[in-house]
């Protein structure tokens, strides 16, 4: 039992060794009780690094400045802000990344290209560098300020969403810690959502690049709130090694590290959907017995992606033609005699057609606050989970004047 990963109780993005964080309100966002919106994570060393970005063909410059300084550089830091994307507003957006790290740079005093940037917010509006140049250099550093870095990133959030676990390699400690933003423009392939991972394990970047595309296929890019991709979606990682364990150098010793990454994603992504605009309730999709993990992957991120899916967990619904809709028009490989549907563990289809069932039952059932749609194939062994949340009037409203 000594070798379990273990919840670090107030667990945040400062929990492993030799990470500190700052969060400061600059007004960029519209005041609040203890609102923040730019935010710093440094490391007191350099880190191996990775990331994964959003698949919207219209970027952030944000993105684009962080792409290349992961490309060629040692990560110490990641300065981020939230209320405005920095997106679609020409080459200034690119110039506006790059004099935020600047700044940084100078107030932190590490090399320029050693600070990646995140920004999340209202697309089509220019950063306000006014505001960065006076707030950044303002920004104090701790180790206690997790839990306001995780503040200082959120937009309509309802909540923050922070994480750290440990586990023991060869008599290391190991500590994995996660923060993450999101509620809606969220449909990855990566969403807007952004989450920063640290750790103080020593590992080598291609296999931490490894791990982390796998973790996230896994967890980000298996959740839907709306349907909508984001132009801003990034997920960065970053390794200091201060944990000082014998240096992980092949993907094959990586198991305990990406069970760790797994459930700190997984966590984070399910809050993610969890805090969907206008939600009140997590929607868990499971696809079993799939022909490949791909397929069943597929098929769940079809189910909590579908409107009908979503308006029918909202009305406590128990339609299930609409799951079995959503996972034909994945159009993966299935025998349609063959499948069952159960919700909350009751089933209400065998042999691809209804079996008989108290509708009352279930529509009780579907009153938990996770309801959970499972599918059985009987076609294969493979398993995959997504994950979703409602479509309600909340929704539609809050985003038919969202810059109003």
């Amino acid at each position: 039992m000594g070798n379990e990963i273990k919840n670090i109780k107030n667990g945040n993005i400062c929990s492993p060794k030799g990470f500190i964080a700052g969060s400061i309100f600059a007004g960029i966002k519209s005041p609040g009780q203890d609102k923040r919106d730019i935010g710093i994570i440094f490391s007191e060393t350099d880190c191996v690094s990775a990331g994964t970005f959003t698949q919207n063909s219209v970027v952030s410059p944000s993105v684009t400045w962080t792409k290349k300084v992961l490309q060629d550089n040692r990560l110490r830091a990641v300065v981020v802000n939230s209320g405005c994307a920095n997106c679609a507003v020409g080459e200034q957006g690119f110039l506006d990344a790059k004099e935020t790290a600047e700044i940084a740079s100078k107030s932190l005093s590490i090399d320029l290209d050693s600070i990646a940037v995140a920004s999340t917010g209202i697309i089509g509006v220019e950063l306000p560098m006014a505001l960065m140049r006076k707030f950044i250099p303002q920004i104090e550093l701790s180790d206690s300020d997790g839990p306001g870095f995780a503040r200082s990133i959120l937009t309509t959030d309802k909540r923050t969403k922070e994480i750290a676990v440990s586990f023991d390699i060869d008599g290391s400690e190991i500590t994995v810690a996660g923060v993450a933003k999101g509620s809606g423009m969220i449909h990855p392939n990566m969403a807007t959502m952004l989450a920063f991972i640290t750790s103080d394990i020593s590992i080598d970047e291609n296999v931490l690049k490894e791990t982390l595309s796998s973790s996230v296929n896994r967890s980000f890019n298996q959740i839907s709130v709306d349907g909508d991709q984001s132009t801003n979606d990034t997920v960065l990682i970053m390794t200091n090694g201060n944990a000082n364990n014998k240096k992980i150098t092949k993907i094959e010793d990586c198991d305990k590290f990406l069970e760790a990454l797994d459930e700190v994603c997984i966590f984070l992504a399910k809050e993610i959907a969890k805090d969907g605009e206008g939600n009140t309730r997590l929607i868990e999709a499971t696809v079993q017995g799939a022909k490949t993990e791909d397929d069943a992957r597929k098929a769940t991120k079809y189910i909590v992606s579908s409107n009908l899916v979503k308006t029918a967990v909202y009305g406590r619904d128990p339609n299930w033609g609409r799951i079995m809709m959503a996972v034909g028009a994945s159009q993966i490989d299935l025998d349609e005699s063959k499948i069952e549907i159960f919700v909350n563990d009751i089933q209400i289809v065998a042999d691809g057609i209804a079996t008989p069932y108290n509708h009352q039952s279930v529509v009780i059932a579907m009153n938990q606050p996770i309801i959970r749609l499972t599918v059985n194939l009987n076609v294969g062994e493979n398993t995959a989970k997504a994950w979703g949340s409602e479509l309600t009037e909340e929704y539609v409203v809050f985003n038919s004047a969202y810059t109003t």
